[in-house]
């Protein structure tokens, strides 16, 4: 929501607050129509960002309250401080509002830890996941999110293009493991020559995704308790598995992008 000062700014001819943001929104859908951009999609910041920040912390509370079966675009609206025909006309319906928010939440610039080692790297990583669904003031957000990715399609695009995100980001670590030499057992010397043909030769994806899906499968399919021992062992186990081969790709195939990601995404959350 904006601030005193955001809300002295944008008013306009003795309106403010609820009736300066519909009006900023307005604003954004008509240039938006003109570009013909599908709901979803990446925008400039600025006044639309706030505006869109807002709908966005609206539904998530939303979800977090009310679950998905319960979330209206009226909560959304009343919650935002914009009208909810300007909603419908800009996101066009909930599912539309759902997935603008996991994108906002997939545009910030968060980076994978940087520990010094790999083992190190991926243990911090799942402990963030364990967090992420364990804190109280994180957990039911987080999972909200999740859920509704299980009852909308639309919502599980986002989810997935969202964690496809996350886990591209992550493929740093592996970078810098091979650049170290510590998956040199997976079939590679030391050297900067050698860590590009390695790196090249493991599915960076597969690997980062190895080192967290033991917490996810806890927290979404068996329902089981997790805490920071399994996110350790987790990755203990996925670094034991790279450096015996397990992530190694056949042939040039190469899949540490986004195409030797891709796949593994809706397993991994």
């Amino acid at each position: 929501m904006p601030d005193e000062s955001d809300a002295a700014k944008s008013k306009k001819d003795g309106k403010g607050g609820k009736a300066a943001r519909e009006e900023e929104v307005e604003e954004t859908v008509e240039g938006e129509q003109r570009s013909a951009r599908r709901p979803g999609t990446r925008r400039p910041g600025g006044r639309t960002a706030r505006t869109r920040a807002a709908v966005r912390d609206a539904v998530l509370a939303g979800l977090t309250e009310h679950g998905y079966p319960g979330l209206t675009v009226e909560y959304v609206a009343e919650h935002s401080g914009v009208h909810k025909t300007t909603l419908y006309r800009r996101w066009e319906n909930l599912e539309g509002l759902i997935a603008d928010a996991l994108d906002l939440a997939g545009e910030d610039s968060w980076l994978p830890p940087d520990t010094g080692t790999l083992e190190g790297d991926l243990r911090a990583l799942a402990r963030e996941v364990v967090d992420a669904f364990t804190d109280p003031a994180l957990a039911a957000s987080s999972s909200a999110m999740i859920a509704a990715g299980f009852q909308s399609e639309r919502a599980a695009q986002a989810l997935r293009a969202y964690y496809t995100e996350r886990f591209r980001r992550c493929e740093t670590i592996v970078e810098r493991a091979a650049g170290r030499g510590e998956l040199s057992q997976a079939g590679a010397g030391e050297g900067d020559a050698d860590a590009t043909a390695l790196t090249a030769a493991v599915d960076a994806g597969a690997l980062v995704r190895a080192a967290c899906a033991p917490v996810f499968l806890r927290l979404f399919i068996t329902r089981e308790p997790v805490d920071t021992a399994l996110a350790d062992r987790s990755a203990a186990a996925a670094v034991a598995a790279a450096r015996a081969g397990a992530f190694t790709t056949s042939g040039t195939r190469g899949m540490s992008g986004t195409g030797g990601t891709g796949g593994a995404a809706g397993s991994a959350s």
